[in-house]
């Protein structure tokens, strides 16, 4: 026996199996890098966070919309929902008389004809294209002890010329109520009042009102601070040619933003919502409310109650099931979305709670899904995880925060309102492009907290912004306001 042989041909098995396990390892790593790329090319908006415009000529078409629309509900107006129509109005601003000039039977003149009767029909329409000019004078007066007092201009006569309170409400509701650029709200403001305003000044007008809003900032972030649940979001801006953040904290009645060039936890403290620091940098006060998010990490950071969004949930559970054709991520959105049908039943009852067993229920199904998933997506060692594995690990530890909704009624099933509220900052980006200026862009989304939650309250966005520029700067409604 040749023991020399022997042991090269050993030497070459072990050689041939090392080899061998390699190329395992090279082969998973390009399975999960290809199961990477097909589930970057099946994202779509119904599926991830990209917006619908990024779904290209693949979204449906507008008529395919409809149909979809025309299944889901009738035409028309919604049983319960009110009804809309021009009212007449009982004292009309004008009332113009008309008489007809000769009869239709014989030709004769009706000018001494009866009166039998009259048909109404009001027009409602804009006053003339006049601009209305008041001219303050402050009189000086001298006492009999020789003083001479001047009286007070009103907060309006700012300057020996100048624009009155709704002329500067206007302009700053075109800019910061419906995302006009300077130059296009000055070209609507010289169009509709008949006044050339400078695009310098429409900039001074949406500058003064944020100057003038220091009172209301503060007593928005007090009454957040005092809210049970809040909901916070984040999304980039382009501020003088860099990438900035613009985040948000809201309620259904109130809203604050920040811009930032941090996105994590130092424009968070900053916002100083979720918790105060003092002068050393030392937490002084911790938000003892729930937080409701889309999982972003600089959160986790502050010892908060939390709660993640299930919409979020849902989308990247929708890819899984498309792309990676998964069946535990489709029954984990059926039982998601039944979970918060139940809950909706519930509060509809007058119940603050689930039953224990239908909520018993719940997190067995859960937990049960979360191990076949990770049946299906086993954690890998010494490589990155795919985007299945990192959803069922987020899932997995996180699994009272994703079911917050189900323990506490008040907490909502997804992150919706604070989607709704950044929206609007996505939509400025759209429409004027880039802010020049961190601090135009500070000036502007101070005005935008400002007209959206007066809208909450239901409030007029112009009339709040008059109130301003008359110096009565509205104030909202709640707790520590």
């Amino acid at each position: 026996m040749d023991v020399s042989h022997d042991g090269d041909l050993q030497r070459e098995n072990e050689q041939l199996r090392a080899e061998n396990a390699q190329l395992r390892m090279l082969v998973d790593e390009l399975r999960a890098e290809i199961a990477e790329l097909k589930a970057r090319l099946g994202q779509n908006s119904r599926n991830s966070s990209k917006p619908p415009s990024s779904d290209g000529y693949e979204k449906p078409t507008r008529q395919q919309r409809r149909d979809a629309e025309r299944k889901a509900r009738k035409v028309g107006k919604q049983p319960g929902a009110p009804g809309s129509h021009l009212a007449r109005v009982s004292e009309p601003d004008e009332i113009i008389v008309h008489d007809p000039d000769c009869c239709e039977g014989c030709g004769g003149s009706l000018a001494e004809a009866d009166v039998v009767g009259e048909e109404q029909r009001q027009v409602f329409d804009l006053p003339p294209r006049r601009v209305h000019v008041r001219e303050h004078r402050a009189h000086k007066r001298r006492c009999r002890c020789g003083a001479t007092t001047k009286a007070t201009f009103p907060a309006e006569a700012i300057g020996t010329t100048c624009y009155g309170p709704q002329v500067r409400a206007l302009a700053v509701y075109l800019v910061c109520g419906h995302h006009l650029p300077f130059d296009r709200a000055a070209v609507v403001m010289s169009d509709t009042c008949g006044l050339a305003i400078s695009v310098g000044a429409v900039v001074r007008m949406v500058k003064d009102a944020a100057l003038g809003l220091d009172v209301f900032a503060t007593a928005v972030r007090e009454a957040l601070r005092a809210e049970s649940v809040v909901n916070f979001d984040e999304t980039g801006a382009r501020v003088a040619g860099e990438l900035f953040w613009v985040h948000s904290a809201s309620t259904d009645q109130l809203t604050a933003y920040i811009v930032h060039k941090n996105r994590g936890g130092v424009a968070i403290d900053e916002m100083g919502i979720l918790a105060l620091h003092d002068d050393n940098g030392e937490i002084v006060w911790l938000f003892d409310g729930v937080a409701m998010h889309d999982g972003w990490r600089a959160y986790r950071s502050y010892d908060v109650i939390h709660a993640l969004c299930g919409a979020h949930h849902i989308r990247e559970l929708r890819a899984v099931g498309e792309v990676w054709n998964q069946g535990w991520a489709n029954e984990m959105i059926e039982l998601l979305i039944a979970a918060k049908d139940k809950v909706a039943e519930s509060k509809a009852s007058g119940f603050d709670g689930l039953d224990a067993g239908t909520y018993h229920g719940i997190v067995s199904r859960y937990g049960r899904l979360i191990a076949t998933g990770f049946a299906v997506n086993p954690k890998a060692r010494g490589r990155k995880q795919s985007k299945a594995t990192n959803l069922l690990l987020r899932l997995a530890e996180h699994r009272a925060d994703v079911l917050r909704f189900a323990t506490d009624f008040e907490v909502p099933f997804d992150n919706n309102q604070a989607e709704r509220d950044i929206r609007m900052v996505k939509l400025q980006q759209k429409i004027s492009g880039c802010w020049r200026t961190t601090a135009g862009a500070g000036h502007f989304l101070c005005v935008r907290e400002y007209l959206s939650t007066a809208r909450k309250q239901g409030q007029q966005a112009f009339d709040v912004l008059v109130a301003l520029f008359e110096g009565n700067c509205w104030m909202p409604s709640g707790a520590g306001a």
